[in-house]
């Protein structure tokens, strides 16, 4: 299916939250290039805006996002097209990763194939009772394996091999067992909870939920004395900080912070 229009991606900003919402309901959501390349740029505009705080990504219509747009690869077949298509994936991925803003997923129907991957890519996700998730790739013979990367670090291996190899749709209380999102919730408590959980986090110093984010990947993918190493230096950088110093004697005197972001 090809985009019509320039809505592929809405944008709302309110009270230092970025919702960001995918925009092709007919389509099930599914990540086209058009899209990729609208998400790209709100994430990059995103990454330097000193007015958010924290990021939400949601989808319009019937489903969270169906993964990649199908009908746009067959329609362009050949090496190059498929390893840009993928590459640019990847990269939109890594992108919510290295943000230095938090991001939640805000799940309200299917996520599957790359919009499963796009969910294990949000540092949080909240999903209502009624969405499902899997990586169903293996039953139509193009296994999901760029979306392994993001599940494979968001859930046990096990759990992973399981839904990469089966396909099986996963049910919301089964990935949050898994470790794949962190809340469920009824329907019509979606939009609540998300916002809770959303001002809750901008509530805190810009400057540290940064540093905190970065870290946490950083120090994943060491081993535990390096990661020792790693998390002191930062630690020791992040005591050196103005909202540090602000923080500890606001808590110190009993009162709120006010936070400088820097």
């Amino acid at each position: 299916m090809s985009d019509d229009g320039d809505n592929l991606l809405l944008r709302r900003d309110a009270d230092g939250v970025a919702t960001l919402t995918l925009n092709r309901p007919a389509a099930r959501n599914a990540l086209s290039v058009g899209l990729m390349n609208a998400m790209q740029a709100a994430l990059d505009a995103i990454a330097t805006d000193r007015a958010v705080k924290i990021v939400v990504i949601a989808g319009n219509g019937p489903a969270f996002c169906a993964g990649h747009d199908l009908k746009e690869l067959r329609a362009n077949p050949g090496r190059q097209y498929y390893a840009a298509v993928f590459a640019q994936c990847s990269r939109l991925m890594t992108s919510i990763v290295k943000l230095p803003k938090p991001v939640i997923a805000r799940v309200h129907a299917t996520a599957t194939a790359a919009g499963c991957q796009l969910v294990a890519s949000c540092d949080l996700a909240v999903s209502s009772d009624e969405a499902r998730f899997a990586t169903p790739g293996v039953n139509i013979g193009l296994f999901c394996s760029t979306p392994m990367v993001a599940l494979s670090r968001a859930v046990g291996r096990k759990p992973a091999m399981e839904m990469l190899l089966t396909g099986e749709l996963v049910a919301a209380a089964e990935a949050r067992r898994l470790g794949l999102i962190n809340r469920v919730v009824p329907a019509a408590r979606l939009d609540e909870e998300v916002a809770a959980l959303a001002q809750q986090i901008a509530a805190k110093s810009p400057l540290v939920l940064a540093i905190g984010k970065e870290a946490f990947y950083r120090q994943a993918e060491l081993g535990l004395e390096a990661a020792y190493a790693y998390a002191s230096e930062v630690m020791t950088a992040n005591m050196l900080a103005r909202d540090a110093e602000e923080g500890i004697d606001a808590f110190l005197q009993k009162r709120p912070p006010e936070w400088q972001g820097r």
